[in-house]
């Protein structure tokens, strides 16, 4: 016994139908309570072997070769043991009895792990996610594989190799190369952090590289329009079909307060009418799933009447025109 969660033991194993004479010795490896055993190629008089010691005994030279051999594989089994933590491998058993044996085990890599977590968020998309989700997902994926181009020039990396300055230059190069703001870069860092944390949930990390790194996000001060200025807004004339549109969609955000994603997904079958014999929004929030109800205000029925007949509303079943974000 070395330890609460190592230890190594050498025991007789009685082979299936034995009656008489010599038993195979195996050694057992146990780590957090996960045993793995293995043969160590030996056999012994049960009358010649002491438990207790975990040792033959007697003074010929078979029981001498047999306590040094025994001796031998304990210092590898404890070598193997440091070799995993020196590499930040998990310890296991079962990685022990790998390298004893000359199985080596496949490495997890960034890329597999992140584009793994990327398909799984996708199969859930309607369900537990939105496209929205995944899309950040995978620009987040980009601007890993990117980084890890930049930093190291290699394709991929091992999960196992991630550490504190791994995380500081991938901060630095979302500033600088991927001309992020602060808080953008710190964003991707988040999305980051989830597939960090699965790594580490699953095994394949032994300490959290996030350790001591800090994730705070810059206070941004947001001013809101005055009534003068929406007036002013509302009254520009655009001379380009597109900007009239985005200048629409948003002074409809303005007038009921529901934010871009929510208007792109809104329904016309969301407008209903409500106990007062006006027109309402039902519709459910994206980003906190929870139930809104929002009187129309006149400005925004006009907007409403203005793309009534618009095709992209009647072949999409949407209530307005609703261009990408960028737009």
């Amino acid at each position: 016994m070395i330890g609460k969660n190592f230890s190594l033991l050498f025991f007789l194993k009685k082979p299936k139908n034995y009656v008489c004479g010599t038993m195979p010795i195996y050694m057992r490896i146990t780590v957090n309570g996960q045993m793995k055993e293995l043969t160590t190629s030996r056999k012994c008089d049960p009358e010649l072997w002491d438990q207790k010691s975990e040792r033959a005994y007697g003074k010929g030279g078979y029981i001498k070769e047999l306590n040094n051999h025994f001796s031998t594989l304990k210092v590898k089994v404890f070598e193997a043991r440091l070799l995993l933590i020196e590499n930040n491998t998990i310890v296991t058993a079962e990685s022990i009895k790998n390298l004893l044996i000359g199985k080596v085990e496949k490495s997890k890599t960034i890329a597999e792990v992140f584009k793994n977590h990327n398909d799984q968020l996708a199969a859930l998309i309607g369900s537990d996610y939105s496209p929205e989700t995944l899309r950040r997902y995978k620009i987040c994926f980009g601007h890993t594989l990117s980084f890890i181009k930049w930093k190291y020039g290699i394709e991929d990396l091992e999960i196992s190799k991630l550490n504190y300055e791994f995380l500081t230059d991938y901060l630095f190069w979302l500033k600088t190369v991927g001309k992020c703001n602060h808080n953008t870069s710190m964003k991707y860092i988040r999305n980051f952090r989830k597939i960090v944390n699965g790594s580490i949930r699953r095994g394949w990390l032994t300490r959290d590289p996030f350790l001591g790194f800090k994730m705070s996000m810059e206070e941004v001060k947001i001013t809101p329009l005055s009534k003068e200025e929406l007036k002013a807004l509302s009254e520009k004339d655009f001379s380009c079909a597109r900007l009239d549109q985005v200048k629409d969609i948003f002074l409809f955000c303005c007038f009921t307060g529901l934010a871009y994603v929510d208007i792109k997904k809104l329904k016309r079958s969301e407008i209903v009418v409500g106990i007062d014999e006006e027109k309402w929004i039902f519709t459910t929030r994206q980003k906190t799933s929870t139930a809104s109800r929002i009187p129309i205000l006149p400005t925004a029925q006009l907007i409403m009447e203005k793309y009534a007949d618009h095709i992209q509303c009647i072949n999409n079943n949407r209530l307005l025109p609703v261009l990408s974000n960028q737009k």
